[in-house]
């Protein structure tokens, strides 16, 4: 009799979760580095926070996307390591990474593209649609010529198969070389030749299109203070190219926080795991006012635009800014920056010109770094959304 009504109980506790992931209004974005490890170590507010997340079976209160600016690994392997880190299922499509949204950026998939980084970025940009992939290392074999710098890996005689290389019609910035030296000479060598690096260069004002991921010019490890991340390697290229031409580099995309391409891209990871329902409040967890605070309100700003836009839209007024395959009732209504104090961010650290600390091409507006909720740790984060919303 004990184990009947017990069976009814859990039945009854498995349907009404599922009737409430079903109907879920409100989705999290949770950055990972700062907010849920730093380095190889797990945060303790991010254990105590996913026991809050998930039901009596292991399965999320509600729709939980992870949006990191790493860029170095696949999903596949990020969901794994998040899995053992803090001891839940994660699953690949729960994870967007800064180069996600490369995936449909189809324009780009058939030209032949250069890939700087770390990890296995050549397979990696396969698997996102590129269909002639070139590495650094590729490219400094076929030139050795060009690697000056480090005088033990200085060649003897030049190539005579630099004329079989393909020109190349692209670049790809994944994330933070290893060798930057080596990462920046090659890249200007292909900038400022059009993609054919044995050539002098031409000086030409056309430039490449450039795709980059990833425009934390920070980010928190094990270490006192924060790191040098992809966006300082990226002031670095703009910095030297400057200097030699006189023109700002220009870039044909921009990924990953804080970009809106980034934040759609997750947007649509949270409905699909909201089982397609829509999520009509989006709560962005980071510890970066330069990426996580600045762009949620941003997307705050876009999906506010969107909605305000909706009755020219069903009036059949079409308008400029929005897409027609991509009607604003399927966005969120808003989405919430919640600030976090174990990485990037400390409250003492709080300056009138942090954002100078912002990429070159993101607008110098104040109020996008101003968070809607500043709390000490993920697990208050969560607290709060479990608050207002079950």
């Amino acid at each position: 009799m004990w184990c009947a009504h017990l069976q009814r109980a859990l039945r009854t506790a498995a349907r009404s979760t599922n009737a409430l992931q079903q109907r879920c209004e409100a989705g999290i974005l949770l950055d990972v580095d700062g907010v849920l490890v730093r380095g190889g170590g797990v945060i303790p507010a991010a254990r105590r926070a996913f026991r809050k997340l998930l039901d009596g079976r292991g399965d999320f209160l509600l729709p939980v996307v992870f949006v990191t600016n790493a860029g170095s690994c696949r999903p596949e392997r990020k969901a794994q390591q998040l899995s053992s880190l803090l001891d839940v299922q994660v699953s690949p499509d729960q994870v967007v990474l800064s180069y996600s949204p490369l995936q449909t950026l189809t324009a780009f998939h058939d030209k032949c593209v250069l890939v700087s980084g770390q990890g296995p970025i050549t397979d990696i940009a396969r698997t996102l649609g590129f269909k002639k992939v070139v590495s650094m290392e590729q490219l400094r074999e076929q030139h050795p010529l060009l690697d000056m710098v480090d005088h033990n890996r200085t060649p003897q005689a030049a190539s005579n198969v630099g004329h079989k290389f393909p020109q190349i019609e692209a670049v790809l910035l994944f994330g933070e070389p290893v060798r930057w030296e080596t990462n920046l000479q090659l890249l200007v060598d292909v900038l400022l030749t059009n993609g054919r690096p044995s050539d002098a260069y031409d000086w030409s004002p056309e430039q490449l299109p450039v795709l980059a991921c990833n425009m934390d010019l920070l980010w928190m490890a094990e270490a006192p203070s924060p790191r040098f991340g992809h966006g300082m390697f990226l002031l670095c290229l703009e910095s030297a190219y400057k200097k030699l031409t006189g023109r700002e580099l220009s870039y044909r995309a921009l990924l990953g926080k804080p970009s809106l391409l980034t934040y759609r891209f997750a947007e649509r990871a949270l409905t699909h795991r909201n089982r397609q329902h829509k999520v009509q409040t989006i709560y962005a967890v980071g510890d970066n006012p330069m990426t996580d605070v600045y762009g949620a309100n941003l997307y705050n700003r876009y999906l506010a635009q969107q909605h305000r836009q909706a009755p020219a839209r069903t009036a059949g007024q079409e308008t400029s800014s929005q897409p027609a395959e991509e009607p604003a009732s399927v966005a969120a209504t808003r989405c919430r920056s919640v600030l976090v104090c174990t990485g990037v961010y400390k409250p003492a650290w709080a300056r009138d010109d942090v954002f100078l600390h912002g990429h070159r091409d993101m607008s110098a507006e104040a109020g996008l770094l101003e968070p809607a909720f500043v709390l000490d740790d993920v697990e208050a984060a969560v607290d709060l959304v479990l608050r207002r919303h079950l």
